[in-house]
């Protein structure tokens, strides 16, 4: 397998980071800082459209016009797609939040990287509608006025997108023919920190997986078992909070909390977490079973993952520029490592989104890269 980084941005920022900016810098510093503001960019998430022969991309970048690009396979060069004629200057990224409807187009949803300070400065997230046939981009409505959108996913038969919110953390659905918006359940309370998993996951019934937390407000410490799994089941039109998690592989109290959750074909669900540890859940109850940890042995994550023809299904473990290409096998619940995740001396950082071409060539995205901007990755069998 031959990996190749691409690169949209190659701005070096040395050890900056650790000197000046971490817990040091707030939104409005990297505002103000032309090589940050422009330069630091993180891809984190993908859609490849064959007969386009185009990786659709979202960006994350403190410049609002820059969130969105595609990268074109046949002039081998990144395409601004316009977003700068619909930019809200606090669009800050799509996040896990772009997904093809069933009238071709792409819908898409910005998150946020401002702080509260800003919170009714801020209009919250629309969901933009992109239609590649003739370049034509617009927002529809908001569905949580001043809220921003981390994750979103599709139910084409009900034209319904479902959405995680943040701050607050919501799920919130939006009819596309109506552009009516309904809040369907709070997930966190922003108590003990973060609770939602990076994406958003509909099973063979059609309900939408994701996070859950205790609150305990009346405890200083959150115990070890506040993150919990749910379902939104359209059928009953209810949020289902089921009381478990995902139990640690080496067998501590508690719950660790999903990264991630895969439908990967098989009639099963799957998600990720405690270090990148691969589980299978009951649809039914939310048990999660510990099939294995492709990485125990040093920090790893497991964020996306993309089916082949073969029953295969591929995502990047590993992280802190120590990543591999994984594969599993669906059948069989065996994984293998076929190659590290570098180019020359480029390495990639983390993985938060790949996706898979007609020909097998895959497309990775790499965010949060301190030292430099983060590139998107190409492998090619």
């Amino acid at each position: 397998m031959k990996v190749r980084a691409i690169k949209l941005q190659d701005v070096d920022y040395g050890d900056q980071w650790d000197r000046e900016i971490e817990d040091q810098w707030s939104y409005r510093d990297f505002i103000a800082d032309d090589r940050w503001r422009e330069g630091w960019i993180s891809f984190d998430c993908g859609i490849y459209r064959p007969d386009e022969r185009r990786v659709y991309l979202g960006v994350t970048c403190f410049d609002a016009k820059r969130i969105f690009v595609a990268y074109d396979r046949d002039s081998d060069g990144f395409v601004e797609l316009g977003y700068d004629r619909v930019a809200d200057p606090f669009d800050a990224k799509f996040h896990r939040s772009m997904v093809t409807g069933s009238d071709g187009c792409l819908y898409a949803a910005p998150a946020l990287l401002h702080c509260p300070d800003q919170y009714l400065a801020a209009p919250g997230a629309a969901i933009v509608r992109y239609n590649p046939a003739d370049g034509t981009i617009e927002k529809l409505g908001t569905p949580l006025p001043h809220a921003y959108i981390q994750a979103l996913t599709i139910d084409r038969a009900r034209e319904t997108l479902y959405c995680l919110t943040f701050a607050p953390e919501y799920l919130v659905s939006y009819h596309i023919p109506t552009g009516e918006s309904r809040v369907l359940g709070l997930i966190g309370s922003g108590i003990f920190g973060m609770t939602q998993s990076e994406n958003l996951v509909l099973d063979d019934d059609d309900c939408v997986w994701s996070n859950w937390s205790l609150s305990r407000a009346w405890q200083t410490e959150a115990g070890p078992d506040v993150m919990r799994i749910s379902k939104y089941d359209p059928r009953q039109e209810r949020m289902i909070y089921f009381d478990e998690g995902l139990p640690w592989p080496d067998g501590r109290p508690g719950y660790a909390k999903v990264e991630a959750y895969f439908n990967l074909g098989d009639g099963n669900m799957y998600a990720s977490g405690a270090n990148g540890a691969f589980y299978r859940l009951d649809r039914d109850t939310g048990k999660a079973e510990h099939l294995f940890t492709p990485t125990p042995d040093r920090p790893s994550r497991l964020t996306s993952l993309v089916v082949d023809d073969e029953r295969g299904a591929w995502g990047v473990t590993g992280r802190d520029g120590n990543c591999e290409l994984m594969r599993i096998d669906v059948d069989n619940m065996t994984f293998e490592k076929p190659v590290e995740m570098k180019n020359g001396a480029a390495a990639m950082w983390q993985c938060h989104d790949i996706v898979r071409a007609d020909d097998g060539v895959m497309f990775a995205c790499e965010n949060d890269n301190t030292s430099r901007s983060s590139y998107l990755w190409e492998v090619t069998p």
